[in-house]
């Protein structure tokens, strides 16, 4: 039987060490599980940056965040987050400050049209998740968490 990474990408050899198997079976995975996101989200208006921008500032709340901060704690890196926010910003779900201590620094913060949004992606993006890895059992849900842990870790550790 042909590896699904193999097949996933219609190779006719297998990926030449099992760490590069590995790493593309992990983007496959990861693209497969994102893209019925992505268009759920589209379909609400928001793309899958804007919502994570929308989840930090959730999070965040009260506190209002700089667009460094906003930016450390993407999931995926976005070059442009002053555009984003821009976007987020001119459809009112998100408010902006100048600093009081310094005016050049804009703290964001999630508006209530915001807080809406996400209240009706909240449903859909759990049932989502749960359907996506509902194919693992809990003990092999806790080692896939356990090992993308380590992975994470020491990617961190390698960017920096």
């Amino acid at each position: 039987m042909t590896p699904i990474v193999q097949r996933a990408l219609r190779q006719k050899s297998p990926p030449p060490t099992p760490e590069a198997e590995a790493f593309l079976a992990i983007q496959i995975a990861a693209a497969r599980l994102l893209d019925p996101w992505a268009r759920y989200l589209k379909s609400s208006g928001v793309t899958p940056g804007q919502y994570n921008v929308l989840r930090i500032l959730r999070g965040a709340r009260p506190e209002a965040l700089t667009c460094g901060e906003i930016a450390e704690r993407m999931i995926t890196r976005d070059p442009d987050i002053t555009r984003l926010l821009d976007r987020l910003d001119s459809r009112q779900l998100v408010t902006r400050e100048r600093d009081a201590a310094d005016r050049r620094v804009i703290r964001t913060r999630i508006a209530g049209p915001g807080l809406d949004l996400l209240a009706e992606l909240d449903a859909p993006a759990l049932e989502m998740g749960v359907r996506a890895m509902s194919a693992l059992s809990p003990t092999k849900l806790k080692e896939l968490t356990r090992l993308l842990s380590t992975i994470i870790t020491h990617a961190e550790g390698e960017i920096q």
